[in-house]
């Protein structure tokens, strides 16, 4: 049975379990509850207060950057044509001062504003939940939680940062924001947060995609922002692309250089990212700050971490807090990242200096990568397809204090069905990596006798993805996997410094 740690500072919902019977309660902070009874026969009855669980948690004043805490600081990034490290006036075409200033500090908290706050309520903060179905269904002596993004407007971990984003966008008068989108929940964050904040939006969303998920599209025109198919015939790049690959499944590499060309073609455009860039990893990090408080207030202490990348947001926005309190000795947990089988950056890339786009438009990072022309196939996770991983992720993986692994599409849904039949929640398909590897640690749990406590990053839902869960179930969905003379191709492309 799911078992949710809200924790919020506003008054909510508390559901819980005795025997047969649920039991609702709801408290303001510092009072004591009142408890709604339903009985298993579907009586309601009210009883005495009793003690109130430990003190609510609320959301998270400040953002962590890891960078401050590392014994290495991670290589800087470079400018494509000078291969000097960057400046910050190198980025001002694109990104707002105080991004740029985000994206270079070793302050190890930044204070969020209060107008980013506000929004934030809308949603935070996110449940923490044990997953007792799950471990029951799987016979595992593990404690299995997950952190669950989903409850956001757009659906995932992606408003995090799309609304800091686009507020430091307005305050510098920014009228139009241009992005990339794998999937469609970043794409659909951006146009979210810049609807509540008065900006134009305009969205690349890689074709593959477009195709699978037309309702994300939807979204984001509900919201207010302008979509196209990429490659497209609006940019010089896309048209580059269509010329020589008629058929091109796009790539968010693919997508980005069109997004970026506009951007710096416009002076009154700015662009954003939803993954890979230190800031935006900044940003996120607001999950693990509030995970951190939860698991205290529950006396638990993960053994294992676990996350799905593609570019890193959401991993890192649990993990690198948690990195913190290791590095402090505080605690040991395994880290583990969990990549896409067909596009596996960390596992079968190489940790070298390369582009964020296919282009070659963007600053140059050392990163864990495939080569920026690496096309992935058309996977159902889109938002994993990324040719690389987050330059900070990469670090961290390089110094130790995480690990990766890889896995195919058919396990990943094999387990999204298994948790959606126990916990209810149907997972978007990049979490299902995440929940592929907790199922086999577990597994591994039960045959060691082990009672470790498992805690998951679920970073969103999938009911814009029910096609290909509709494609699982009919049995018509296969591994795609690639030779590796297309990886050595890719890799033979980027630069040599």
């Amino acid at each position: 049975m799911a078992e949710s740690c809200f924790l919020s500072s506003s008054l909510k919902p508390r559901l819980s379990f005795r025997g047969n019977d649920q039991w609702i309660s709801c408290f303001p902070p510092n009072a004591r509850a009142c408890n709604l009874r339903i009985l298993s026969n579907s009586r309601a009855s009210i009883t005495a207060p009793y003690t109130p669980d430990p003190k609510p948690i609320g959301i998270p004043r400040q953002w962590y950057n890891l960078i401050a805490d590392l014994p290495v600081q991670p290589p800087p990034p470079l400018h494509p044509k000078t291969f000097e490290p960057i400046k910050p006036e190198d980025l001002s075409p694109l990104f707002p001062d105080e991004l740029i200033k985000q994206e270079a500090t070793t302050e190890r908290f930044i204070d969020i504003p209060e107008e980013v706050i506000d929004v934030y309520r809308l949603w935070r903060p996110t449940p923490l939940i044990r997953a007792k179905r799950l471990e029951k269904l799987l016979d595992t002596p593990a404690r299995i939680y997950y952190k669950y993004e989903g409850g956001s407007p757009a659906g995932s971990h992606k408003p995090n940062t799309a609304v800091p984003q686009v507020w430091y966008n307005a305050q510098q008068g920014v009228k139009n924001v241009v992005t990339e989108t794998g999937a469609g929940q970043w794409g659909s964050s951006l146009a979210f947060a810049s609807s509540l904040f008065g900006l134009n939006c305009e969205v690349w969303q890689v074709r593959a995609s477009y195709d699978q998920k037309p309702y994300r599209k939807l979204m984001m025109q509900t919201w207010g922002a302008k979509v196209h198919p990429s490659p497209s015939t609006v940019t010089e790049y896309g048209r580059k692309i269509l010329e020589r690959y008629p058929s091109s499944p796009g790539s968010l590499g693919i997508a980005i250089s069109e997004a970026v060309e506009v951007a710096a073609m416009n002076a009154d455009t700015k662009y954003c990212l939803g993954s890979v860039l230190n800031h935006v990893l900044l940003h996120q990090t607001i999950i693990g700050e509030e995970c951190i408080k939860q698991m205290e207030a529950i006396g638990e202490t993960p053994d294992v971490i676990i996350g799905c990348t593609g570019g890193g947001s959401n991993f890192g926005g649990l993990a690198f807090p948690f990195i913190r309190e290791k590095l402090d000795g505080k605690i040991n947990p395994i880290i583990r990242a969990v990549e896409p089988a067909a596009c596996p950056s960390l596992t079968k890339g190489v940790y070298a200096y390369d582009y964020g786009d296919t282009a070659g438009m963007t600053p140059l990072m050392k990163m864990h990568t495939l080569g920026h022309d690496f096309i992935p196939d058309p996977i159902h996770a889109g938002g994993l397809r990324y040719h690389g991983m987050a330059p900070l992720i990469s670090h961290v993986y390089e110094l130790g204090f995480m690990e990766a692994i890889s896995i195919a599409q058919t396990e990943c849904f094999e387990g999204a069905i298994q948790f959606a039949r126990s916990e209810g929640l149907i997972p978007a398909p990049e979490p299902t990596h995440a929940i592929a590897a907790t199922i086999r640690e577990a597994r591994r749990c039960r045959e060691m006798g082990e009672a470790k406590v498992i805690l998951m990053a679920m970073c969103g839902h999938g009911h814009f993805d029910l096609p290909a869960y509709d494609k699982y179930l009919k049995g018509d969905l296969v591994d795609l996997s690639f030779a590796d003379e297309r990886i050595k191709e890719s890799l033979a492309n980027i630069p040599q410094l």
